[in-house]
């Protein structure tokens, strides 16, 4: 942990805020003088800034993956009932469904569960497994079906303005590139635990007495669907190369769809 980074057991439990209504129209915000602000601010700060821009239009996103109980837990300390949007793909893991449950137990989610309105069934019957296509244009059409529609709709439909989300940086080559406060889609998104490594989720899932995903004890370092998630093997250059067959890094919904952002999606290399 490099002390130039604000360590993540300084955002301890802090006094919930009461997210206030915001304007009917935001104001366009100065995303350079904001990013420097609070590049090196503690995750709390950036978040309790989120809920007093943003009020009750601000909202975050779960996979309930690996790691995700660090962003719920940062998040609901700060904003209890935040809309914790999950986008659940029918094809989880079974333990994942298990994970997901206990988490919204214990910490009293406020939880939207998005789908996508084709079933698997429907899907499969449509167009095919898909996933066992072996294409990067196979995975993009799951993908869209199966996540970015979902996403978008909630997003939506809960009228966000801005989104909290878990992305950090050591995680692809496309979210080295971000700064901690971003415009994805005309909506602004924030990431409060950007910087931190691996070493620091374990320390505060460690404090806060939190736990990782059942899978990391069986060598994931990242979770998705059953059938395109797999634990790390020998040969495997960062974690993502266990997700998608190793074809690409990011699933679509963290990248802003313009024409160019999208052909990306079609590069391993993100």
């Amino acid at each position: 942990m490099t002390s130039a980074l604000p360590s993540p057991l300084q955002n301890r439990k802090t006094a919930a805020i009461t997210p206030s209504k915001p304007p009917q129209l935001t104001p366009t915000l100065d995303l350079d003088s904001l990013n420097q602000k609070f590049d090196q601010a503690s995750a709390t700060e950036l978040i309790e800034w989120g809920a007093q821009t943003f009020g009750d239009r601000l909202v975050m996103s779960t996979s309930f993956g690996i790691q995700s109980a660090v962003m719920l837990g940062l998040v609901t300390s700060v904003i209890p009932e935040v809309p914790v949007i999950w986008v659940d793909t029918g094809y989880l893991p079974a333990a994942t469904y298990r994970f997901a449950d206990e988490l919204t137990q214990r910490l009293s989610l406020n939880l939207k569960v998005y789908q996508s309105p084709l079933s698997p069934a429907r899907m499969e019957a449509l167009h095919g497994k898909l996933w066992e296509e072996g294409t990067v244009e196979a995975f993009n059409q799951y993908d869209s079906i199966r996540k970015v529609e979902p996403m978008q709709r909630a997003l939506k439909e809960l009228k966000a303005t801005a989104w909290l989300t878990g992305l950090r940086s050591q995680q692809t080559d496309h979210r080295k590139t971000l700064g901690r406060i971003a415009i994805q889609e005309s909506r602004y998104k924030l990431m409060p635990i950007l910087h931190w490594t691996s070493r620091d989720i374990w320390a505060y899932l460690k404090e806060h007495d939190l736990p990782y995903h059942p899978y990391f004890k069986e060598g994931y370092v990242s979770v998705g669907d059953w059938h395109s998630s797999r634990p790390v093997a020998a040969g495997d250059t960062d974690g993502r190369a266990t997700r998608f067959k190793g074809l690409k890094q990011e699933c679509g919904i963290h990248i802003p769809q313009t024409p160019e952002e999208a052909e990306s999606l079609n590069s391993s290399s993100l």
